[in-house]
């Protein structure tokens, strides 16, 4: 802390500057043995299509499931998060919740569909529909959804 201090001072003109050449050994250092440098070849670069995680048996099939998720807190997105990556189409119903962990759920969902190529639909104002990259929904199908056609199965 004392040599920031100095040199501050030094810099300013506070303080004299100190004489450091007294430091310095007066013998150079030993020369090092000359080697030749290793040769150096490129690696071959991968496509990025090789380096991509293989798709899940459940989103490249047909979707047999789709999880509706209904949070309550903003914890609960680690359940949106789960079902999603694993191929699963997700419903999330963001009715009974805050706006502001309800934006925070939408801000959360659309970073999630980016990184996983997917994609996600509003279907009514607090209900969005998030597709795995292989799953596609038709005009149709999100009218039925938003119609309630949908919910009415139990």
């Amino acid at each position: 802390m004392a040599g920031a201090m100095r040199k501050m001072g030094e810099y300013l003109g506070l303080v004299e500057q100190a004489d450091f050449d007294d430091a310095y050994d007066e013998d150079p250092a030993p020369a090092r043995e000359s080697r030749t440098p290793a040769v150096v070849r490129p690696a071959t670069v991968a496509s990025i299509d090789e380096r991509r995680r293989p798709v899940s048996r459940a989103a490249a099939g047909d979707v047999s499931r789709i999880e509706t998720v209904t949070p309550r807190t903003y914890n609960d997105a680690r359940v949106v998060g789960e079902n999603f990556r694993s191929g699963v189409p997700v419903i999330m119903n963001l009715s009974e919740i805050e706006d502001d962990d309800a934006k925070r759920l939408v801000d959360f969902a659309a970073g999630l569909v980016f990184g996983v190529h997917g994609s996600i639909n509003r279907v009514t104002a607090k209900v969005f529909l998030l597709t795995p990259e292989n799953v596609l929904v038709s005009d149709e199908d999100k009218q039925r959804i938003a119609g309630g056609g949908f919910y009415d199965q139990t």
